[in-house]
């Protein structure tokens, strides 16, 4: 007996499919997804160059990955959004202002951890 069935390896790589059929559309689609991965780029190398513990390495590396991450649900939020309707309503401008406001507070904190392991 396996630990994994068929079925079970089968719904891993259409979900792995799935995902990077998500970031490919971010990418496309996406300006700020795009600058945020670009980012990411130089940070994880730099992060892991002066982070001199493992646990620094992991904040400053983690802190901007997590900033893709919120990005992600953000545009995630704004499709789901504008798949409703096109048509200004109150609610659907709440939706987006607070995924806003989390990409927003993930790159604070990415700030703020890069600023205290850095400087603190």
């Amino acid at each position: 007996m396996s630990i994994f069935d068929v079925g079970q390896i089968r719904h891993l790589i259409n979900a792995t499919r799935y995902s990077f059929q998500g970031l490919r559309h971010a990418w496309v689609n996406e300006e700020s997804f795009r600058l945020e991965v670009c980012v990411l780029v130089v940070a994880l190398p730099v992060g892991w160059v002066l982070g001199k513990s493992a646990v620094e390495r992991a904040l400053l590396m983690g802190s901007c990955l997590l900033v893709v991450v919120v990005e992600l649900l953000n545009s995630a939020i704004e499709a789901a959004v504008d798949r409703i309707g096109t048509e200004h309503h109150e609610i659907s401008g709440h939706a987006k202002d607070m995924g806003s406001a989390a990409v927003f507070c993930a790159l604070v904190l990415a700030a703020a951890v890069w600023l205290l392991v850095l400087f603190g």
